[in-house]
């Protein structure tokens, strides 16, 4: 074992000890850490966080605003154990989101997990999602689910993450707020919320942008997130949701291989400069999320939603991308409750999901960074999905009244088809073909319910994860990457087994603890990669396994501490060919470190935030510790693609204060407050060996914010 595996193993020991240790003396507190009432949903049922048979967080909208900037997804899920969130610092790019190994292989943008935003889904049906137009300046709070649960979701659901949007005060109210920073960051923001009847509106606007820390890496973008709710009847309610992301532009500073890191991690790499690498976006989405209440045990749902999105991009081999999609879908459930006095209650939903997209893709030469030439691709991409899912949990009660056990069982049957015309056939091979694949997945579960305070439970289920259009895109003949739609790539089959637990000795504290096994075959690996093309193929087994662990304490009125660590072992399970290169079975899956923790002290001059105080004045600090083990860049798992482990120090310093009816909170945060030199995140299996993206050396951050009724 490395010593930096040993160091972190023996430091996550060493917590432990002092925690159990520790655990039932904690001080009483007004109100729990682990917020035992707060509903999430678990797989399609809502149900309380701490009776939820699986490993679900919930990060609320204050630990969103003590994370960080409030631009990157990846500053709030570094507390989620199970969730690597590496942020490249390079918003042509977006972040690098794995979730127990699911998503890791991503060379931009998400794949392998699910991402929803207000009950509208984020990721097309080929399982393709972008991190950066979530709105976190306007976030309630963040649902990260694990476990075989999360199949209930559908194709590519390793985990599902889910946003939402903060609903409207009872009086009108702006905040505004703005944030400077190193290296050129700002991010300047408007929210205004209020209620008039039974209508509540939040819309907010946000402007950010960023000179880089690296050369080539400057990036602008500017995003609205407008909510509606409408009590339409008494037993009706509408949401409205609307999503504006505009980057004009974000330069690419690349990859660098181990030599260029050591040297300089601040330069481009090659040809990014020469070529201008860098990549333009524009997405629009509205979605609507109409329920009916029936009766008190029955509810009905309806959503929609539709959008387009551009992307321009510009890359170092002298050739340009760009495509320009379509999207929308609709969906359908109703759920329900029977109610037995003696025996218990049955919670059931049965639902449906229709999602479309299509996309043109073109492509052409590019001469110092602009176009020129005729097209050299132009092709229509297409992906859909229909799917239909049911649940239910059957809650079990003692002849005491209380209840038991809980049961849970879920299936969902999904089609996924993929479709490409290619009008351009002769000049990369022809490009047309379609593929569809089907599955069904069940999910089995019991919690064992052994105290108030205790709940013991188990899951088993199946999953898939089908090719993403991307991924389909290229085939290999006679070791030569072509254009030619690969229809021979299939979908990856996983079965996930999990056992947890989730504990409150006392009223100021929590821990949760999980423990799994995923086994898939068919896993989507590299075949081929070449200047910006990567042909993939399909690998016979993997296996993914490992531990999580959680912990909350208030350890005063003004104390409390969080630790979360997560082991997991990812590997290839047998034999396979990438290219020419043999991947013995036991290499480990790259971008995924084998330990992480993150450890959090928090103080407070007047007490923390509670439902019953939500805005309580002082000064407050915290610091966070995120250390990782680690990490390889490419199946091979050679020298020149590990990445050492790394721990790094974020301090945050926040007083809020009240100027007549104005609230006021100005905070200064440092990030890498020992200046550690690192890597942030890697680009997997990178032809060229560029797999290394620098991480920030340290830097700071200044905010302030003003909150008025009006």
């Amino acid at each position: 074992m490395k010593r930096t595996h040993i160091s972190l193993v023996l430091l996550s020991l060493g917590w432990g000890s002092v925690c159990w240790g520790l655990l039932t003396r904690a001080a009483q507190a007004q109100e729990a850490a682990g917020n035992q009432d707060v509903l999430v949903q678990t797989g399609r049922l809502a149900q309380k966080q701490f009776d939820a048979p699986a490993s679900l967080r919930v990060v609320d909208g204050e630990a969103i605003r003590n994370a960080g900037a409030q631009v990157n997804l990846s500053e709030a899920l570094a507390q989620t154990p199970g969730v690597v969130a590496l942020n490249r610092n390079n918003y042509a790019q977006d972040l690098q989101i794995s979730i127990r190994g699911f998503g890791s292989r991503a060379a931009f943008g998400l794949r392998g997990i699910r991402l929803i935003t207000d009950g509208i889904p984020a990721t097309t049906p080929d399982g393709q999602g972008q991190a950066s137009t979530v709105s976190l300046t306007s976030a309630d709070r963040i649902e990260v689910l694990t476990g075989p649960l999360a199949q209930l979701y559908g194709n590519a659901s390793g985990g599902v993450i889910q946003t939402f949007t903060r609903e409207a005060g009872a009086l009108p109210q702006a905040d505004v707020s703005t944030t400077f920073g190193s290296y050129g960051l700002q991010r300047h923001d408007v929210q205004l919320s209020g209620r008039m009847g039974q209508v509540g509106i939040v819309a907010d606007y946000s402007r950010f942008e960023v000179d880089g820390y690296r050369q080539n890496s400057a990036a602008k973008r500017q995003q609205f997130n407008g909510v509606l709710t409408a009590q339409l009847q008494e037993d009706t309610r509408l949401k409205l949701v609307a999503n504006l992301f505009d980057m004009p532009e974000a330069q690419d500073p690349l990859g660098l291989t181990a030599a260029q890191w050591l040297a300089d991690p601040q330069q481009a790499g090659a040809g990014a400069v020469t070529n201008r690498t860098r990549k333009s976006v524009q997405q629009n989405q509205l979605g609507l999320v109409l329920e009916h209440q029936f009766h008190p045990d029955l509810h009905m749902q309806w959503r929609a939603y539709a959008g387009t999105r551009d992307n321009l991009q510009y890359q170092t081999n002298a050739k340009w991308v760009g495509l320009q999609r379509d999207f929308q879908g609709m969906g359908a459930q109703i759920k329900g409750k029977v109610r037995h006095v003696q025996s218990g209650a049955l919670d059931w939903v049965v639902g449906g999901d229709v999602d479309r997209s299509a996309e043109r893709r073109q492509g052409g030469n590019t001469v110092g960074g602009e176009k020129e030439g005729a097209l050299t691709r132009d092709e229509l991409n297409k992906a859909a999905n229909t799917d239909a899912y049911a649940q239910a949990n059957w809650h079990v009660i003692d002849a005491q009244g209380r209840q038991s056990y809980t049961l849970t069982a879920g299936v969902r049957r999904s089609q996924v088809q993929l479709e490409n015309a290619d009008d351009l056939p002769l000049t990369d091979g022809n490009g047309s073909g379609r593929v569809r694949y089907t599955a069904t997945n069940p999910v089995l579960g019991l919690t064992w319910h052994a105290l108030d305070t205790l709940n013991v439970y188990a899951n088993w289920g199946r999953g898939f994860e089908t090719p993403t259009l991307a991924e389909a895109a290229y085939s290999v003949e006679n070791n030569v990457l072509k254009g030619v739609f690969n229809t021979g790539l299939l979908a990856s089959r996983s079965q996930h087994m999990e056992v947890g637990a989730k504990w409150v000795p006392s009223p100021a504290a929590r821990l949760d603890a999980a423990l799994f096994r995923i086994t898939t075959e068919n896993e989507i690996v590299t075949l081929k990669s070449s200047y910006g093309k990567t042909a993939y193929k399909n690998a016979a087994r993997t296996l993914r396994e490992g531990a999580e662990l959680s912990w909350q304490n208030e350890w005063s009125a003004h104390w409390r501490s969080q630790l979360s660590v997560a082991v997991l072992r990812a590997l290839y399970d047998e034999n396979f060919v990438s290219g020419t290169t043999l991947i013995a079975a036991g290499k480990r899956m790259p971008g995924i470190p084998e330990q992480q923790l993150y450890a959090s002290l928090q103080w407070a001059e007047q007490g923390f935030a509670s439902k019953a105080k939500p805005q309580q004045q002082g000064w407050s600090a915290s610091a966070d510790w995120m250390l990782r083990s680690a990490l390889w860049g490419n199946d091979l798992n050679d020298s020149d693609a590990r990445v050492s482990g790394q721990g790094v120090l974020n301090l945050r310093l926040r007083h809020r204060s009240l100027w007549g009816a104005v609230r006021a909170e100005g905070w200064l945060g440092v990030d890498n407050a020992t200046d550690r030199a690192y890597v942030g995140s890697v680009i997997v299996n990178q032809s060229s060996k560029q797999y290394f993206e620098a991480g920030l050396p340290r830097n700071w951050m200044l905010g302030l914010k003003l909150s008025v009724p009006l």
